[in-house]
């Protein structure tokens, strides 16, 4: 049977991401090869990921800790990937997404180094998080993560590590319209307001020097971090991947799933709804020019879902020092070429942040 048009743009699109992320290449051949239409994506996944789930929990029983953390941190990952553009089924969405949150859950303190979860207050609602201190380190810089529209902190381990390596402490949190927050929060444009709750509350620890903060972002996440430095001065240096400027310039050429999750994310009813909703996130009216701090940003030239010109643009608006890096055969988030950008960037984020070359 051949596969549906939800299916077939699921597997283009999002098939290096997966990889590069944490899916075992094996396993996604085979769930795809298995799954030929877009309604089955979730259940299949579901089941591989309870595969990694049941050895994490053997190891566990038997006292293996380390091994347990990881196959449990994968469970999560497939998890996510279940639901991550699932909106047509929340109910077997949020399933999916619970087990994600529960395996990771049972991973974070036999992690090495252990993570610790978190919930920051905002708007009378708490945005779960994950933070995680290097090893051996006293007082060290920390870096917020941001997730973007479809990603959640179960997702950003793979991102995390050569931070956490360089002796970055990370925050992964799921902020308005992401992960445990997409229920009750939406999305909202002025991301600037939930990152300065994760600042105040970082403020308040004894356990990371809040005078080197960094900020990092993921796709959508490349937009709400860059769009937060611009106002969040407490920030000393910013990432952003891939980005958009304007998240309504590129709406009509988005994927589909793209859309439909903006839309169930942003509490919208339509889609008319939904692209109104989309131009409130925005680097437009001056936002760009506002970025005085250190800013990285990377872009693949092959992006299909957010035009390199985007981040190209934020560059030239920026009044701070600007480091672009375009990946001429990366897609978006060049999740294709990883060894291209990853490593480069931790490096960056360290020196701004004040640590030595490793």
């Amino acid at each position: 049977m051949a596969k549906d048009a939800l299916m077939e743009s699921a597997m283009s699109h999002w098939a290096p991401r997966m990889v590069s992320n944490g899916v075992m290449l094996t396993d996604f051949q085979e769930v795809t090869a298995s799954v030929d239409r877009w309604q089955d994506w979730c259940s299949a996944w579901s089941r591989r990921a309870a595969v990694h789930e049941d050895l994490g929990c053997e190891a566990l029983a038997q006292d293996f800790k380390l091994t347990g953390a990881e196959h449990l941190s994968r469970a999560a990952v497939y998890y996510h990937f279940a639901k991550f553009l699932f909106v047509h089924d929340l109910e077997q969405m949020r399933a999916a997404h619970m087990k994600a949150v529960a395996c990771k859950q049972l991973a974070l303190p036999h992690l090495r180094p252990p993570a610790e979860r978190v919930a920051i207050p905002y708007r009378g609602q708490l945005l779960a998080g994950f933070l995680r201190l290097p090893s051996g380190a006293s007082r060290p810089p920390i870096m917020v993560m941001v997730p973007g529209l479809d990603s959640a902190k179960e997702e950003l381990e793979a991102y995390e590590i050569p931070f956490l390596q360089r002796g970055i402490a990370t925050l992964m949190v799921d902020g308005p319209g992401q992960g445990e927050a997409e229920y009750t929060l939406p999305i909202q444009g002025n991301y600037e307001e939930p990152v300065a709750a994760m600042v105040d509350w970082l403020m308040a620890r004894q356990d990371v020097d809040t005078s080197r903060i960094g900020l990092w972002g993921v796709s959508l996440g490349g937009y709400y971090a860059t769009r937060a430095a611009a106002f969040e001065k407490r920030i000393k240096a910013c990432i952003g991947l891939a980005g958009p400027y304007d998240f309504s310039d590129n709406w009509d050429k988005m994927p589909e799933l793209t859309r439909e999750a903006f839309r169930v994310r942003a509490h919208c009813k339509t889609d008319d709804e939904a692209r109104q909703q989309a131009a409130t996130l925005s680097m437009k009216n001056g936002v760009a020019q506002q970025i005085s701090c250190p800013l990285f940003l990377v872009t693949g030239k092959q992006d299909r879902i957010v035009p390199w010109q985007d981040t190209q643009r934020v560059a030239q608006e920026a009044s701070g020092p600007v480091k672009l890096l375009i990946v001429e055969d990366g897609n978006h988030i060049a999740n294709n070429r990883p060894y291209r950008w990853r490593q480069l960037s931790a490096d960056w984020m360290a020196e701004q942040l004040g640590l030595p070359r490793q």
